[in-house]
């Protein structure tokens, strides 16, 4: 880059505007903390690579809006901020306005607004711009806006910057782009990285990354507000229970954590069934579902929001009076970011932890086979590449044995690390001679095991729960907090929380659970890289909606499924029986089915086999078992894509017509009986061979999906 760098303010001048921006966001008495005016002296005065660890609350934002306000009023371009949330961008868009700051975002969510903001970023008329990381990677945005950018002086603002770090508890591959980026900055282009969540390790990683003389501000991690607790209870309707019992007691508003999105959603139910003003906030929430979400919250409109990670980092309530955590996520840096979203701005935050010791494993091993690909995944999916011709990810599915999910993120993983490149049509294959780097791997499956030994231990510890995090985050300061459960113990308290729900709602709560009719959506097309099946499913050949007993993990019905398919109970029962009837019972039926068709299942014949007849036996409708399968064939669990799962079944499973009921009851619904229903794939083609085979529609009913 050839361009000169502009004058620089003095120390002093740095001083006085950023008390003026200060006291314009935080109000008239307010002042710089010494970190925050050492920060901005080190990107406007001494035109420093930054890095800022500062806990949440401390004001990382107010340190780029003023810099971005300095810069801009000498004549610098905008400011450029990476961030990977839309809640945040879309706080700092409204909080910047207090400074006179122009911002605005580009993201998934504002699509038809791009090209009027480009155009604005063309005319000057843009002074702060969010993007997702996401952006970096394509090459239209870069060529349009960052060819525009480099030709004037400008700043690079990488908020949440752990997920830079490879070490880091959210490590995203997109991030990793923002090293060219940086590369081609001149020395003096200010360069601030700022994070809540970073250990030493972090720390010194993303040091590294932005530059050997980076000046690195770590502030302490001290929440004085905070008043953390763990309640351990036995299982998931317990845990609706205490929550039932206790939310009304906890003051203000907050935030309710789950892992997953069934979690959230089964939760929210359970929570306004009882009364609580609720809601579900997850990644399958629109944009604007979301915006209103987060405003009613932020106002005090409604209790809770029961929201997975998708509601984290940036989402900025300075009252947040609680945050509840069902289930624990699979390191303390991610805990520790999330837990501080309370207590703000008030001086009490309740903090408190229910751990799902069981299904809290599940979904950290899901998580880190994501993160982690191993290097015979790596070479297996680069030995479909063609260097010339690309293919696209369903295409990969075909023969590649991954899920989507896992297979884009290695993708996106392998494209930043140059061993594949992405072009119009999907991925080709470079000849860069790329390696798969095994002692970082290593290295990190090492880290990842300690992270989840220390959330482990953090139910069970016996000191101070707030300095065992700070410790774990490297904080020079921890110290006992003496507001912890831990501490009100020892220093002969009595406890905040109370440990136990009642048996009234206990009771409900199981009953909640097992009383939530599980949708078990029909497929409505074969998978699309096959060339056998292939297409859309006629709908006369398609499997009805069908219900499920349970689904892994959920605390009502599963529990007594997995005791019984995992051989631990050597009998049927009753009360799965009595489930089973009462999900009949309160099916809407178009028809009641007039025959029952049994799966042969592979693990658990005999429990389908005497659950059909019991079924049948109650309900006075025969049993057929018309369907044999192939032995030889693989196990449907170990396939890990839709391409994979459905050429599976295509050979795993005959119709034998002989077997099959006479009219008129082969022309009333079948209901068809399985033990699991993870990919759908086996009802489908189950249901597509009875519909072919001339029989009546086809109601799945299954004891467990995922």
């Amino acid at each position: 880059m050839s361009l000169e760098e502009p004058a620089r303010p003095t120390a002093a001048e740095v001083e006085t505007e950023l008390t003026a921006h200060v006291q314009a966001l935080a109000g008239p008495d307010a002042v710089p903390r010494p970190d925050q005016l050492a920060a901005v002296t080190a990107l406007v005065a001494d035109r420093k690579r930054t890095l800022l660890v500062a806990r949440t609350g401390f004001g990382k934002s107010a340190v780029y809006f003023s810099a971005t306000r300095m810069l801009r009023d000498r004549g610098w371009g905008p400011t450029i901020v990476i961030s990977p949330l839309l809640a945040l961008m879309r706080d700092q868009v409204s909080a910047a306005s207090a400074l006179d700051v122009r911002a605005a975002t580009i993201n998934s969510a504002n699509i038809d607004s791009w090209d009027e903001i480009e155009a604005q970023i063309a005319d000057d008329a843009i002074d702060l711009l969010l993007i997702a990381p996401e952006r970096l990677a394509n090459p239209g945005f870069r060529e349009r806006v960052f060819s525009l950018m480099l030709s004037r002086p400008f700043a690079l603002v990488c908020d949440e910057a752990h997920c830079i770090s490879d070490w880091g508890h959210d490590f995203r591959p997109d991030y990793l782009r923002l090293r060219q980026v940086i590369d081609e900055l001149p020395d003096w282009a200010p360069v601030l990285a700022t994070t809540a969540t970073a250990n030493q390790r972090v720390t010194d990683d993303i040091a590294t990354q932005l530059g050997d003389d980076t000046v690195v501000l770590r502030t302490s991690l001290d929440r004085e507000s905070l008043h953390c607790s763990v309640v351990e209870l036995d299982d998931d309707s317990a845990r609706l229970a205490w929550l039932a019992d206790n939310l009304h007691e906890l003051p203000g508003s907050g935030i309710i954590y789950a892992l997953t999105v069934d979690q959230a959603i089964t939760t929210a139910e359970w929570l306004r069934k009882k009364g609580h003003d609720v809601a579900a906030y997850s990644g399958r929430s629109t944009p604007e579902e979301r915006e209103e979400l987060e405003r009613r919250l932020r106002t005090n409109e409604m209790k809770a929001l029961v929201a997975t990670s998708a509601l984290g980092m940036g989402y900025d309530k300075s009252d947040m009076a609680f945050c509840i955590h069902l289930g624990m996520p699979p390191t303390p840096v991610a805990y520790y970011q999330q837990i501080g979203r309370a207590g703000r701005g008030i001086d009490r935050a309740e903090v408190i932890a229910l751990p799902r010791p069981v299904e809290d494993e599940r979904v950290w091993a899901w998580f880190e086979s994501v993160s982690l690909p191993s290097a015979e995944v790596c070479h297996r999916v680069l030995s479909y590449l063609d260097p010339k011709s690309p293919t696209s990810i369903p295409r990969l599915e075909a023969t590649v044995n991954m899920g989507r999910s896992r297979l884009s993120t290695l993708l996106n993983i392998l494209d930043v690390q140059g061993a594949v490149r992405r072009t119009k049509g999907g991925y080709v294959a470079t000849t860069d001679g790329w390696q798969y780097d095994a002692e970082l791997a290593e290295r990190l499956r090492g880290l990842r095991a300690d992270e989840a030994e220390q959330m482990r231990s953090y139910a069970s510890h016996h000191g101070c729960r707030l300095r065992y995090m700070r410790e774990l985050l490297d904080d020079p300061e921890a110290q006992d907090c003496g507001r912890c459960d831990r501490c009100v113990a020892a220093a002969g308290g009595a406890a905040t929380v109370a440990a136990e729900p009642s048996a009234v709602a206990l009771a409900e709560a199981r009953d909640h659970l097992r009383a939530v009719d599980i949708a078990v959506e029909p497929r409505r097309q074969w998978a699309t890289s096959l060339d056998e099946p292939k297409g859309k499913i006629k709908p006369e050949f398609q499997a009805n909606l069908g219900r499920a007993l349970a689904r892994l993990g959920d605390g009502g019905w599963d529990p007594v499924v997995a005791d019984l398919l995992e051989g631990r109970a050597t009998e049927i029962p009753p009360e799965l029986v009595n489930g089973l009837i009462g999900i009949l019972k309160r099916w809407d039926w178009a028809q009641r089915p007039t025959w029952i068709c049994a799966m042969p299942s592979r693990r658990n014949a005999k429990v389908i086999d005497a659950l059909a007849n019991e079924i049948g036996r109650l309900g006075k409708l025969p049993v057929y078992r018309p369907f044999t399968r192939n032995p030889e064939a693989g196990w449907q669990d170990e396939q890990a894509n839709s391409a994979h799962q459905l050429a599976n079944v295509w050979g795993l499973i005959d119709l034998d017509e002989s077997q099959l009921p006479e009219r008129p009851i082969a022309d009333g619904p079948a209901l068809l009986f399985d033990d699991s229903a993870d990919s759908r794939w086996t009802i489908t083609v189950a249901a597509n061979l009875l519909r072919q085979a001339e029989m009546g529609p086809v109601l799945p009913l299954v004891l467990r999906t995922r």
